[in-house]
Parts: C-alpha cells; sequence; structure tokens
C-alpha cells in the first residue's frame, strides 16, 4: 500500500477534479460536483463528503444545510488519477431540486424527459 497524497491527483487548471457520488450497496449515481486538494483532504479527514462550490468559492459539506448528509464509505480514484468516486451513504435526497438523484432527466428520441419528481 501506498500512503495517499491528494496533491498526486491531477486537477483541471482551476485546481478541481470532479467527484461522482455513488449509493453504496446499491450503486445508484447519485451526483457530479468538483473537490480541490483540500476538500478531498478534509472529506477524508472528517468522513462528510466536501465539495468545492465553484459559484459561491467555498467549501461545501454536503448536507450542512439540508441535512441530506454523506457519509463517505470509501474514496477510489481512477486510472488517470482525474476523477473520482465517492461511495458514500445518502441520507435524504442527493440533489438540491430534492430529487434523489441529480441525473433525473433522459434524453430520448431528442426529448428530454423527467424520470423523477421531488421528494
Amino acid at each position: 500500500m501506498t500512503q495517499f497524497d491528494p496533491a498526486t491527483l491531477r486537477y483541471d487548471v482551476n485546481g478541481l477534479i470532479p467527484c461522482i457520488a455513488q449509493q453504496e450497496g446499491t450503486g445508484e449515481v447519485l451526483m457530479m460536483a468538483w473537490m480541490n486538494a483540500d476538500s478531498v483532504a478534509r472529506t477524508l479527514e472528517s468522513g462528510r463528503v466536501t465539495y468545492w462550490s465553484r459559484s459561491r468559492q467555498a467549501f461545501w459539506v454536503k448536507g450542512e444545510t439540508s441535512g441530506h448528509v454523506q457519509e463517505l464509505v470509501d474514496l477510489r480514484v481512477d486510472c488517470d488519477r482525474d476523477c473520482l468516486l465517492a461511495v458514500v451513504r445518502q441520507t435524504g435526497p442527493a440533489c438540491h431540486t430534492n430529487r434523489r438523484v441529480c441525473f433525473y432527466t433522459s434524453v430520448t428520441s431528442g426529448e428530454e424527459v423527467e424520470l423523477m419528481a421531488p421528494e
């Protein structure tokens, strides 16, 4: 085993890396958000998934205001080291629209179809 260092990840020009959140047990893809090296470190230290909000330019601890917490089960690095997969225990909806997942719109035959309503 090798000691993990967030600095070894491949970040974009803004110092960010995409992180996909996946529900433990079911494999359901919940959402995608951005992290920087500090939010990766905070996530690993606290066990609560912490993203970087590009709009607010601030750390975003998932569920801090909504109560829809993501508890980290496992953090995985892809083969190119430029994307992360956070396996989580999600409490409540993952999406800010109050839907279980952020990927609730399907594009089928050129038409958008809403797959789920807010909870």
